[in-house]
């Protein structure tokens, strides 16, 4: 089976943005030209670069995609992702166990959930693989037509699904007893965790392709070498005029005035930090103080100023149900917010390992494993400078993001994130993490101009692990909750 070229167009009032592929609601009527496909593993490292780079040998690396990726080659993800061996080794691994090893949800809907999360995020590159993975294995193949193809217990999922991957905060018990509680369609705990680990892995594996621009593998391309997309007369994402910069990436910090001060800056910070935290330890009050402070900041970063509509494309919209439902910050102006998640009172490591280990044995191990290779990742450098330690700017990057998820370390003093992050990769990371389909080769750009593409690869190691583990804390307390 395969799907008609036919099908992956764009319906009639959208049009495709030539540098982004956003499907956006059309404006002015556009025009079809013929576009060459990017040749290389991303759309913002050159190839030339990931091959110098990748300190993974070729035949290490085919064994280990043989051995590991669904689609048993080095795909673009495998080789991209392959500028941190250790870390590669370590997340193959998982996903291998997660998609092909024995646990409680057949193979087959294994893929089939993979497609379903990454759809949320209109992840075509993901999509694809899954959707050729789950035809190889030539069963219920009617599934690939669309969710209303699928048995009500696996559409079922659609709510944890969409509440995951945009507002997973949202997540009560109510909703774990709707689908452990429901008759005939109902799932076991250990088929939920196995599911919910699915949701997880790839919504935030969403973030990591489309924040390092993986591209599409093209297995067949037209006769002519080239794919036809539509151009309209503006998009946001438009690199090839400077005035067409986003607001919130046209300001610089007023440290930095070019890329080698903006890393020199970054460097005096971290001293200061470093010195200010051995001379005096700020009180909790004031620790909680500084978290309620960069939680409510974080409202004013991102691209909520980006005027385009975008629209799930067809090839990715069978898969979804509600699909207007998306991100909503954690704490809006003049609303009623949850609760802030203390991480002492539901920790990955004190809570949420063993349960997910007693339900679905190992796979607790495996991700642990992951966590914390992506958090110990150092080569002591930062650019051009050698013997840095790096702990406090990977710590700041990876709990910004648990900020934005309305997650606090009490023993955690986010004034850190504010020194460290400048406005440029707050955008980033809000995009890359919260809706990842948005990301341009701009915003990649747009911040630590000095550093190397395997150190900005690393930042989105950081934020795809901080992203599922957050993920996870919510869908776990809440089936904690559900059993006691």
């Amino acid at each position: 089976m395969s799907f008609s070229s036919d099908s992956f167009t764009s319906p009639n009032p959208f049009h495709i943005c030539n540098i982004c592929q956003k499907v956006i609601r059309k404006k002015e009527k556009g025009v079809r030209v013929p576009r060459p496909f990017s040749s290389g593993p991303s759309a913002f490292i050159p190839k030339e670069e990931i091959v110098e780079e990748s300190q993974v040998d070729p035949l290490t690396e085919q064994l280990l995609a043989e051995a590991y990726t669904p689609s048993g080659r080095v795909d673009h993800l495998t080789q991209v992702m392959g500028l941190h061996p250790h870390y590669l080794e370590s997340f193959l691994h998982s996903q291998f166990y997660l998609l092909r090893m024995d646990g409680p949800l057949p193979l087959h809907c294994r893929h089939y959930i993979a497609i379903m999360a990454a759809a949320r995020h209109q992840c075509s590159f993901l999509v694809s693989l899954h959707v050729r993975e789950f035809y190889r294995m030539g069963v219920c193949l009617d599934w690939l037509k669309g969710l209303q193809y699928v048995p009500q217990r696996l559409r079922n999922l659609n709510e944890i699904n969409k509440l995951l991957a945009h507002r997973p905060w949202l997540i009560t018990k109510v909703h774990i007893q709707n689908l452990v509680k429901t008759g005939e369609h109902s799932w076991s705990l250990a088929e939920l965790v196995h599911a919910v680990v699915l949701l997880a892995h790839f919504h935030a594996l969403a973030s990591f392709v489309f924040g390092s621009g993986i591209n599409p593998q093209v297995d067949t391309p037209n006769a002519n070498g080239f794919q036809s997309v539509y151009i309209s007369n503006y998009c946001t994402c438009d690199l090839a005029s400077d005035h067409h910069l986003d607001r919130d990436l046209s300001s610089t910090s007023p440290e930095t005035t070019d890329s080698v001060s903006e890393l020199e800056a970054l460097m005096d910070r971290m001293k200061r930090l470093q010195e200010e935290r051995e001379e005096d330890e700020a009180s909790q009050e004031e620790m909680a103080t500084r978290f309620e402070k960069e939680k409510k900041e974080s409202l004013l970063v991102g691209s909520g100023d980006l005027e385009d509509e975008v629209m799930p494309t067809s090839k990715v919209s069978r898969f979804v149900e509600d699909a207007t439902f998306g991100y909503q910050d954690f704490a809006r102006h003049g609303e009623d917010n949850p609760p802030t998640f203390r991480a002492q009172d539901y920790s990955w490591e004190d809570h949420g390992f063993s349960l997910v280990n007693r339900l679905y044995s190992d796979i607790g191990l495996l991700l642990d494993d992951k966590f914390r290779t992506a958090c110990d990742l150092t080569y002591y450098n930062m650019a051009s400078h050698e013997d840095v330690d790096t702990t406090m700017l990977r710590r700041a990057l990876f709990n910004y993001v648990h900020c934005m998820y309305g997650i606090r370390y009490d023993d955690y003093d986010y004034g850190e994130v504010n020194q460290l992050l400048e406005r440029s990769l707050k955008v980033y990371i809000k995009t890359v993490t919260c809706y990842p389909e948005r990301t341009t080769r701009r915003m990649y750009d747009s911040y630590w101009r000095q550093f190397r593409h395997s150190e900005k690869v690393h930042v989105n190691l950081l934020l795809m692990e901080a992203r599922m583990q957050a993920e996870l804390l919510y869908a776990l307390r809440a089936i904690t909750r559900y059993m006691t």
